[in-house]
C-alpha cells in the first residue's frame, strides 16, 4: 500500500486521498454507525486494529489503479467519509461512498461522487461505471439520480435481494458534459 496517501482529484470543497493506515480510528468509528452501514451489506470492523488492518492490506490501488479514496475537508482538513471506484465481484467498476452522518445533507456525496466519475472516465479512461443500491436507500438513490447514472436492472447485491443498479457509459458522461458547458 502507498503510505502516502496521495491526492487523487479535488473539488471546490474536498480533496480525495488515496487511504493511509492512519485513517483507521475514522474508518471504524463511521463503520460502527449502524445507520451509516444499514444498507451496505457489509460487517463493521469489531476495532480499530481491525481497521488498521484493513487498510495495510487494501491492494485496489496497485492491482486495479483505482480503489475507494478518503474524502477530506478542504476547510478544516476532517476525513469525513469515503469515496470512489472498486473493481467489483462481478468484474464491473462501481461508484461508492460513505459518509459520517454528521455529514449527511451536505451535497459531499454527490460532489465526491461526481470528481470520481470524472476521474474514472477522463483519467482513467473507462467505458463504463456502475452503481449499486438497496431499493430502500432513498438517499443514495437521490445521488445517483444526479449524478446522471440511468437505472439499468435489480438484482442481489452482497445478500440485499431488492438492490438496483444504476450505470453510466463514458459517452453518455461525455454527452452530459458537453449540454452543460
Amino acid at each position: 500500500m502507498n503510505r502516502s496517501g496521495k491526492y487523487i482529484t479535488e473539488t471546490p470543497r474536498l480533496l480525495l486521498r488515496e487511504f493511509i493506515p492512519d485513517d483507521a480510528e475514522n474508518i471504524w468509528e463511521l463503520n460502527s454507525d449502524p445507520e451509516v452501514m444499514k444498507y451496505t451489506g457489509d460487517p463493521p470492523f469489531e476495532s480499530v486494529k481491525m481497521a488498521r488492518e484493513f487498510l495495510l492490506n487494501y491492494q485496489d490501488y496497485d492491482n486495479n489503479g483505482f480503489g475507494r479514496w478518503a474524502v477530506i475537508t478542504k476547510a478544516s482538513h476532517s476525513f469525513i467519509g469515503w469515496c470512489g471506484l472498486k473493481l467489483n465481484e462481478q468484474n464491473l467498476v462501481d461508484i461508492g461512498f460513505r459518509f459520517f452522518r454528521r455529514e449527511w445533507n451536505k451535497g459531499y456525496a454527490t460532489e465526491a461522487a461526481s470528481a470520481c466519475l470524472e476521474y474514472g472516465f477522463v483519467e482513467l479512461n473507462l467505458t463504463e461505471i456502475i452503481g449499486r443500491v438497496a431499493r430502500q436507500n432513498a438517499a443514495s438513490i437521490k445521488v445517483l439520480e444526479k449524478l446522471s447514472m440511468d437505472y439499468w436492472k435489480k438484482d442481489n447485491c452482497k445478500g440485499i435481494e431488492d438492490s438496483l443498479y444504476y450505470r453510466l457509459t463514458k459517452e453518455q458522461y461525455l454527452q452530459k458534459a458537453i449540454k452543460r458547458n
